[in-house]
């Protein structure tokens, strides 16, 4: 029996194979015979109480210049496919949100949606860190910027951050006494009215963000060290970072430990944890990414273990 596999993604158009991880699930999936399924936001919809999206046969192919092939879309109930892939890249905004209400009613009523819907609601990448403070450097997430300039006189250098974003996109590296710390905690904050980050500086960035990939909780055995290139203090490959491949260390290993048990309480198949030198950071469930980069450093087929589950899932 041929499965379906629907991947509610970015415009596969704009996408760059050699370093996208959906592209590698959906390569796996091809190789293992599914019928693949493409959709984005605007495909969605919801027919009383029944989940629908507008489908298009999708094939793909490892050819950097014609790398998919869509049929024509159409309408179909949502509920009559195998498994979806949630991989719509941040912000994490109402539209995402909205999203994943309409995965819920694929989800409930058994189609297996990777990551799960509620979890993708839930679990805030920069947040969700905070139910493992046992993990991470010292947090402090407000709307008061005179509670976050509390934070950094206590800490010195600080980074903050919005908590919506990705790819390094408005983080900022700050102290205590910058000249620039008001205006920009006016620009995170929306003048006290949005909720940011503030965490105290770790040196360790110098050797690298490590990020981390979790297949049904279980570690991938090398991490992808985005290392800062130039005057830039983001490792984020996005943002200019130099990746490179290292095996995980043993507290690398008692993070992943610290964390898996409740992603998988959560449903959450495939996430990426951020470690920077002896912390988490981050702990990211919508869309991670680096499989293709440990793959061809490594040998690896990370992609290969997600459908390994995937499929026992379904079996």
């Amino acid at each position: 029996m041929t499965r379906t596999l629907g991947v509610l993604m970015d415009p596969i158009a704009g996408i760059t194979i050699k370093k996208d991880t959906t592209f590698a699930m959906l390569l796996e999936a091809q190789r293992r015979g599914w019928r693949i399924a493409y959709m984005t936001q605007g495909d969605l919809a919801i027919r009383h109480g029944e989940p629908w999206a507008r489908l298009a046969p999708l094939e793909v192919r490892e050819d950097p210049h014609d790398w998919f092939t869509l049929g024509e879309a159409t309408w179909t109930d949502l509920r009559t496919v195998d498994a979806v892939l949630a991989r719509k890249d941040p912000p994490v905004d109402a539209q995402f949100i909205y999203d994943t209400h309409v995965l819920q009613l694929a989800h409930d009523a058994g189609v297996l949606v990777v990551n799960d819907p509620r979890g993708l609601r839930d679990a805030n990448e920069k947040l969700f860190t905070q139910h493992f403070p046992q993990c991470c450097a010292p947090t402090l997430v407000a709307r008061e910027p005179a509670e976050l300039k509390r934070f950094a006189a206590e800490h010195g250098k600080v980074v903050l951050k919005p908590l919506d974003g990705m790819g390094g996109r408005s983080i900022f590296l700050s102290h205590h006494g910058d000249p620039n710390l008001n205006v920009i905690l006016e620009t995170l904050t929306g003048n006290g009215h949005a909720f940011a980050l503030a965490q105290k500086f770790i040196p360790e960035i110098s050797a690298g963000d490590k990020r981390i990939l979790l297949v049904d909780g279980e570690p991938v055995p090398y991490a992808l060290a985005r290392i800062p290139q130039g005057d830039e203090f983001r490792g984020n490959l996005a943002a200019g970072g130099r990746g490179v491949g290292v095996p995980l260390s043993e507290r690398d290993r008692w993070i992943a430990a610290q964390v898996a048990p409740e992603l998988r309480r959560r449903g959450m198949l495939f996430v990426g944890l951020d470690v920077i030198g002896d912390w988490l950071t981050e702990i990211n469930v919508t869309s991670p990414t680096c499989v293709r980069e440990l793959d061809a450093q490594f040998g690896l087929n990370i992609a290969g273990m997600l459908f390994d589950v995937i499929e026992n899932r379904l079996a």
